[in-house]
């Protein structure tokens, strides 16, 4: 990486720290109505434009309505998503095993929500949990759901070692210990556990295919199909290893609430079954149609963060478990 993105990264995270203070000391002030002057632009949020590949700038250019509006957009010092650096991940040998016990039976249905496509589960007892890895607490599934693109070249929200995904799995899951209800615990910090999955180009993903056949039901924005008895353990890599940090929710209102766990190896999925993801749309029966694709957030920056990870850093030189190398791709 040339010396000189370096410096201007370096550059936009110490304008990021003061733009988030002084945030915080307009909305406390008679002064509110100055905060719309020094709110960060989208462009900034995306980070310098220069430190990007061309392809990097259409995928960044393709932002759907949810992002059109800098109000959304806190200044905040947790958001998500991230670049997650190999060799800048901190070993910690006192992660523990993340355990995983879904009960299929507490799958509800299916539906569109206008921005991707969501698999919910009943969750007022501990039958769906995770427990382990980072987690102080058992967290129970509150719902699943996918990123990806227009083309297989990018899609997902995270990226590693600035290399994109067609497609990411997020799998969204709630502290009933410290909270009496999802909605509660989703605003507060440490309420949320999302285990992120990455999808890349392979073999056919038989148990996918049971979701993939129901995608025509849910086509249109508000469509909803009850969709029982599945176990999206069938959706994890069979690798234990994972990065962690804490992070926010990608989409609105974005609350910094999220111990994220983020799975190193990939699941494989065809790409006629990523294409049945594309045929969803944003848009409600009536609407003039407009395709769901590139329904993921820019980049956040990482500032003053730590990523862990569960696994030493020699596992670095296991080339086949990081995603392929792309000329598309954003440089760090």
């Amino acid at each position: 990486v040339p010396a000189s993105y370096l410096g201007a990264d370096q550059d936009f995270k110490l304008k990021m720290v003061m733009m988030s203070r002084l945030r915080v000391i307009l909305q406390a002030s008679p002064c509110k109505a100055l905060w719309r002057r020094f709110q960060i632009p989208r462009s900034m949020l995306a980070r310098p434009c220069s430190l990007y590949t061309c392809t990097y700038k259409t995928r960044n250019g393709a932002l759907q309505p949810l992002w059109e509006s800098v109000d959304l957009v806190p200044g905040g010092d947790r958001q998500s998503p991230i670049n997650i650096r190999w060799r800048d991940s901190v070993y910690d040998p006192g992660l523990k095993p993340l355990t995983i016990s879904y009960d299929p039976t507490t799958c509800l249905h299916v539906w569109n929500n206008g921005y991707s496509f969501l698999v919910e589960f009943e969750d007022s007892a501990d039958k769906s949990v995770i427990k382990g890895g980072p987690l102080e607490h058992n967290c129970r599934l509150k719902q699943f759901h996918f990123h990806w693109g227009a083309v297989d070249a990018w899609g997902s929200e995270h990226t590693v070692d600035s290399k994109c995904y067609p497609a990411e799995l997020h799998l969204v899951h709630w502290n009933a210990v410290k909270f009496e209800n999802f909605e509660d615990a989703a605003l507060e910090e440490n309420g949320l556990a999302v285990i992120g999955v990455f999808l890349k180009l392979g073999k056919y993903h038989k148990e996918l295919q049971k979701l993939v056949d129901i995608l025509p039901s849910v086509k249109h924005k508000d469509m909803l199909v009850e969709f029982g008895s599945f176990d999206p353990s069938c959706l994890m890599p069979t690798c234990p290893d994972y990065w962690t940090y804490s992070g926010s929710l990608t989409t609105p209102p974005l609350s910094e609430s999220v111990t994220w766990i983020i799975k190193k190896q990939p699941i494989e999925v065809d790409h006629d079954q990523l294409e049945q993801f594309r045929t969803l749309l944003f848009t409600s029966e009536g609407e003039k149609e407009k395709r769901m694709v590139d329904n993921f957030r820019p980049l956040q920056p990482l500032l003053n963060r730590t990523v862990r990870s569960s696994f030493p850093h020699d596992y670095v030189l296991n080339i086949q478990a990081k995603p392929k190398s792309s000329t598309s791709q954003v440089p760090p």
